[in-house]
């Protein structure tokens, strides 16, 4: 894996690596298929319509756990072009399996970082939706730094979407939803597609997750936002969300 400078050195990542199990069927996957839908990470922006073979919307998914969501979402959209972030390499081989198994031809997966990946190659301006579902919300205190949705983190994501394109979270914890909230208002790129200025309702085409379907056990309630790319000046009168 290559490494890379970052601009802004980070010593705090908001993962960590796990060893879990990895089945042979998701081994075979990674060694069979990544070739064919693998991405290889390079510290520079890649050309989606090279990639994709097509020009086409561009969804982004970060942390795609085990590839569930992505790959009925690409399944019901073939329109649309699908490029999945995971750093564990279970769901990136299970993901692989789906998307074999679905024939599907819109879907592309990248092993890495997401922060690496977005800040090097994903161009400016070139993503329709980014999907966040459920990152960890680290809920005690001393750990709150390492949560993914912070200030730069989503400042970063702005550049990457075209004007209008949208960005979608979804949260379990409470106070994660609250301080994205905070965090996403913030950000002046960003304008909140929620009617009260709050959260919006649940999506009715996103499949529930396994951390969603196990805080439903535990009734906990989901949180959803949605904010989009203001469009540049003089072309955002009249705009309201599909």
């Amino acid at each position: 894996m290559t490494d890379v400078e970052h601009p802004h050195p980070r010593s705090i990542r908001s993962f960590v690596v796990r060893t879990g199990r990895i089945t042979p069927a998701q081994q075979r996957a990674l060694a069979q298929l990544w070739p064919k839908y693998g991405v290889e990470f390079e510290p520079k922006p890649l050309d989606f319509d090279a990639v994709f073979g097509r020009r086409a919307p561009r969804v982004l998914e970060i942390g795609f756990g085990n590839g569930e969501n992505l790959a009925t979402l690409a399944s019901k959209h073939p329109e649309r072009d699908y490029l999945g972030v995971e750093v564990h390499t279970p769901g990136v081989g299970r993901l692989l399996l789906s998307v074999e198994s679905l024939g599907l031809t819109n879907v592309r997966v990248i092993c890495r970082d997401a922060v690496d990946v977005l800040e090097y190659q994903i161009p400016p301006d070139s993503l329709d939706e980014v999907l966040i579902l459920f990152p960890d919300p680290w809920p005690k205190k001393r750990h709150h730094k390492r949560r993914l949705i912070q200030g730069p983190f989503v400042e970063l994501l702005a550049s990457r979407l075209a004007p209008a394109g949208v960005l979608r979270l979804a949260t379990d914890w409470e106070p994660y939803a609250e301080q994205m909230l905070e965090v996403l208002r913030a950000c002046p790129q960003l304008e909140n597609l929620s009617e009260d200025g709050t959260f919006v309702p649940r999506p009715a085409e996103r499949i529930p997750t396994r951390f969603e379907k196990r805080g439903e056990r535990l009734g906990h309630r989901v949180w959803d936002l949605a904010f989009r790319k203001k469009a540049p000046p003089g072309q955002q009168e009249g705009r309201k969300e599909d």
